[in-house]
């Protein structure tokens, strides 16, 4: 039987100055991981309205349980303005209240999370009480939590991460995102390499895995470093890159792959996504094998 992965948070469009994408983290990741061939399944809440009834039909279409999709009357679906550079990096300004700000707790959804083998959240969902105390309730009964930091000014603070970061079993930095928390956590080193040591031994945290943008990625798993330096790729934009990468090394991790060759995978996933627009490109298996074989 496949082993079923729950995200926990965001849907919403990602609003670009000429066109609109679907996105969220935590709906990246799932899309990403359906993609993949593994069981994913999402908490969140959209609105009852166009927008709404557009992410479920696209959702239902991606292979994804839509069971724990709650349909808040209220308050409207999610939307993020996305503006890029020259380089393609992006920058977000996220609307606020929306549905996804009051995801509650159900029976469905306890039920969804004991069930999974595995579970992913991150902190942007943890801006609004009514969504944060529902994945602090979710928390005590998840199986495997991998806390996806992505930090999104201002919603977040050092308390908040400290918090989320000791209940976690697995951790997913950015780079800068490590550094920042490395601060909070009063860590008196300045490479990568022993901040992540640093975390994974305040927080006893077996597995750490920081990102590098074009630089690639290191995993940090049961005490021993794994390395990829990056893929050239033309860059079109880089939202959705970390959460496809993210998926591409948890399918890899869940079927027992080596964990370098798994975080191979996963930088080449994430390079294809940030060659092409939008966060949930159609990336096929042979052309991130073919990424593989130029390194």
């Amino acid at each position: 039987m496949k082993k079923t992965v729950l995200c926990f948070g965001e849907v919403l469009f990602d609003a670009f100055p000429t066109y609109k994408k679907i996105g969220g983290a935590p709906l990246n990741v799932a899309l990403r991981l359906a993609s993949l061939g593994i069981n994913a399944q999402i908490i969140s809440r959209i609105g009852n309205d166009a927008s709404g009834k557009e992410l479920l039909a696209f959702i239902e279409a991606s292979n994804i349980s839509t069971e724990t999709l709650q349909i808040d009357q209220s308050l409207s679906t999610g939307e993020v303005l996305v503006q890029l550079d020259n380089q393609g990096s992006a920058t977000y300004s996220i609307n606020y209240p929306v549905a996804w700000d009051n995801i509650e707790l159900t029976s469905l959804t306890c039920n969804a999370t004991r069930n999974a083998e595995v579970f992913v959240f991150s902190s942007l969902v943890c801006r609004d009480e009514r969504s944060y105390n529902s994945l602090q309730k979710l928390l005590k009964i998840a199986n495997y939590k991998i806390f996806d930091v992505n930090l999104r000014a201002p919603f977040y603070s050092k308390e908040l991460l400290i918090n989320l970061i000791q209940q976690a079993d697995f951790l997913k930095f950015n780079d800068d995102e490590l550094y920042e928390i490395s601060g909070y956590l009063k860590s008196p080193y300045a490479s990568l390499e022993e901040n992540i040591v640093f975390i994974a031994e305040r927080t006893q945290t077996k597995s750490i895995c920081v990102t590098k943008g074009r630089h690639g990625a290191l995993h940090y798993y049961n005490q021993q470093f794994y390395f990829n330096n990056g893929y050239e790729v033309i860059v079109a934009d880089t939202v959705g890159a970390g959460d496809s990468f993210l998926a591409g090394l948890i399918s890899q991790l869940i079927d027992h792959v080596e964990p370098q060759q798994a975080l191979n995978f996963a930088c080449a996933l994430g390079a294809m996504v940030a060659s092409h627009e939008g966060a949930n490109p159609k990336i096929s298996n042979d052309s991130i094998t073919k990424l593989m074989q130029l390194d």
